[in-house]
């Protein structure tokens, strides 16, 4: 199983406890197998290969939020929100190929990722990305549980499609800003997972 780099350290010191304890206190060494298996767990990171042509999920979750939206860096879009639950794997992907045009980390609460307000309150990271179909935004939204996102992007970097750019660990909200005149493919209530799933997709010259 591949597991997401963010989790080796975390992963590495379980081991180290769970050898430690087998010399000095057995039955906490057997407390810390499982443990272990869920610390594996959360931070996997499966190969992932899309379903189809067009914009893929950045996240696994449900699908919580399909609305119109009017963003400064995107104009006129649409807008999903993807709620992503301590179980999702919570490697974040990049939906079309594309160039980090905009970064922005906004500080702010730890509500729970599906309160209403959590998109505009909570710590989160904006990642906006130049593409041929438009412009895209990206939004890591941090939770109650989720007290940290990954972001390994540099404004001018440039990613393809189902590429990986980071995490929220523990899981938590993605916002994802696709271009007003995508045709969507999924509808509200919709499991979908990062790198696989198809949220929708624009015609070349539209």
């Amino acid at each position: 199983m591949k597991l997401a780099r963010d989790g080796y350290p975390l992963i590495a010191f379980t081991v180290f406890m769970i050898i430690g304890s087998f010399f000095f206190a057995p039955p906490v060494a057997l407390f810390l197998l499982p443990v272990l298996g869920l610390v594996v767990w959360f931070f996997r990171d499966p190969e992932r290969f899309p379903d189809g042509e067009g914009f893929l999920s950045p996240a696994d979750g449900r699908i919580v939020e399909i609305e119109q939206a009017d963003l400064p860096f995107t104009g006129k879009t649409w807008k999903i929100g993807i709620f992503m639950n301590p179980l999702s794997v919570h490697v974040n992907r990049f939906p079309c190929a594309g160039t980090v045009e905009h970064l922005e980390y906004v500080p702010g609460k730890k509500w729970m990722a599906f309160a209403p307000k959590a998109s505009e309150v909570n710590e989160r990271m904006l990642v906006g990305i130049s593409t041929e179909y438009g412009p895209v935004l990206l939004v890591q939204i941090a939770g109650f549980l989720a007290r940290r996102i990954v972001c390994r992007l540099r404004k001018g970097d440039r990613l393809e499609r189902g590429q990986r750019y980071g995490m929220i660990k523990m899981g938590s909200k993605v916002d994802i800003y696709l271009p007003a005149k995508t045709r969507l493919a999924v509808v509200k209530g919709q499991q979908v997972f990062a790198g696989r799933t198809v949220l929708g997709g624009v015609t070349c010259g539209e």
